[in-house]
């Protein structure tokens, strides 16, 4: 696989699972005829923006061995695609979002660290696979804008209840197992609101899809010609999943298909489906959780606190505690996080309890290191790791599985609405055709 392709799914791997490694393309040097072909609110997306993502595309699908549909095809996929992210990147400049360069420095340092090479080498890759640094550099910012954006609007407002907890650890006991599946997906999307007219004209088009699959067409090749979901370009594979974390439409699907089959024509509110079980294999009776005993200092941003105060309050107390300052006592005096009555300890941490950006710079740090100042959704962090321990967690880790289950499908489910939202409310006008 090459290089940049290993970039982007290190950092999807990083930062967000399930979410297209994409930015605004850098305009070519030669100057060439171009064309609008998309208008969302107050901008516009280019011929050249298009083709630059429909040519990547090729790229990827002739690398994993799949006959790409055509062009047409692939563009009318992706001009729905770059309209999304617009909109969302447009969101997020409107409420404030942005990724500074210290942030984007360290995501990039990270993306080499994946990929075991020096920041000089990958940039030497990435020009022998004639990708622009500067552009692979901003496509990272937006990936991280996207990425903290879903976090605040979608992730942050699921709320998982202990009933919901309990109904859902009696289902999969009645199941009697926890079988895993490897499956792949297509989905034909059908607009909020359909008219009886569009209904019928997605499920032809759904129809159509499992047409071919049943005459012997490759999947992954109907996929890139027919899907609507994000991993249409990847052969429509989402890979291994419990049968705790499918939605229960795809669950009762899939259940009692034999590998290699393919489900019948599925309704969700998201539009219309095709599972195809390719490995299923049983689940794992023990649970054992590594746990972080932790604690932090929160500096929160407002109008009155900016991004860089904020981190530069942070250096000087990161510069105290360096000098052996008590950690537990900066925290009562500054930390503005409802922790700072207890010296800003935590407690007992476990996968999943804090947001992406927290958890991951709290587990690269060893017992007794504090964190540089690290960013998240609610503000700016000093984190110190006190201890870890690994806890045979299978009766707790249930209720820890079930709320991680829920809270996944919850937020797949929330974001691709809050997404189709976001698109309605914007003013948009394509032109491709």
């Amino acid at each position: 696989m090459p290089l940049r392709t290993l970039l982007y799914c290190a950092l999807l791997a990083v930062l967000l699972p399930g979410v297209p490694a994409w930015g605004q393309p850098k305009p070519r040097q030669i100057v060439t005829l171009d064309r609008i072909v998309a208008v969302v609110n107050d901008e516009v997306i280019t011929q050249q923006e298009l083709n630059a993502r429909v040519d990547f595309a090729f790229r990827q699908l002739r690398q994993q061995g799949t006959q790409p549909p055509s062009r047409e095809v692939i563009e009318r996929q992706l001009i729905e695609r770059l309209i999304g992210d617009r909109v969302q990147m447009q969101h997020a400049r409107d409420i404030g979002m942005r990724v500074d360069d210290v942030e984007l420095d360290r995501a990039l340092s990270r993306i080499a660290d994946e990929n075991k090479l020096s920041p000089t080498q990958m940039r030497a890759a990435l020009d022998k696979d004639g990708v622009p640094f500067e552009k692979f550099r901003e496509d990272i910012r937006s990936e991280i804008t996207l990425s903290r954006l879903r976090d605040r609007e979608v992730a942050q407002k699921i709320v998982i209840t202990e009933s919901e907890i309990d109904n859902f650890i009696q289902s999969q006991q009645a199941q009697g197992r926890n079988d895993e599946y490897n499956i792949s997906h297509i989905l034909v999307t059908v607009p909020e609101n359909a008219t009886p007219e569009q209904l019928q004209t997605r499920r032809a088009r759904a129809e159509q899809a499992l047409t071919q699959l049943k005459g012997g067409t490759d999947f992954r090749q109907v996929a890139a010609a027919f899907s609507d979901a994000p991993e249409a370009l990847q052969g429509g594979l989402i890979g291994w999943r419990e049968s705790s974390r499918l939605p229960g439409l795809f669950l009762d699907a899939v259940r009692p298909l034999k590998t290699g089959d393919l489900s019948e024509l599925l309704r969700s509110p998201n539009g219309f489906h095709i599972i195809k079980l390719n490995e299923r294999r049983g689940g794992q009776a023990a649970i054992m959780v590594q746990q972080t005993r932790a604690r932090h200092i929160l500096i929160k941003t407002n109008e009155l606190v900016s991004e860089a105060e904020a981190r530069n309050r942070l250096l000087q107390l990161k510069e105290r505690l360096d000098n052996k300052a008590d950690f537990a006592e900066l925290a009562r005096s500054r930390s503005e996080d409802g922790s700072a009555a207890r010296g800003g300890d935590l407690g007992w941490l476990n996968p999943g309890d804090t947001v992406p950006e927290f958890e991951q710079a709290m587990n690269a740090l060893k017992p007794g290191e504090i964190s540089a100042p690290v960013r998240s959704p609610f503000g700016w962090h000093l984190i110190e790791v006190q201890e870890r321990r690994t806890q045979d967690m299978t009766r707790e880790g249930q209720r820890l599985n079930a709320r991680q289950a829920l809270r996944e499908r919850k937020t797949d489910e929330a974001y691709q609405e809050w997404v189709r939202q976001l698109r309605d409310r914007a003013y948009v006008e394509q032109r491709l055709e």
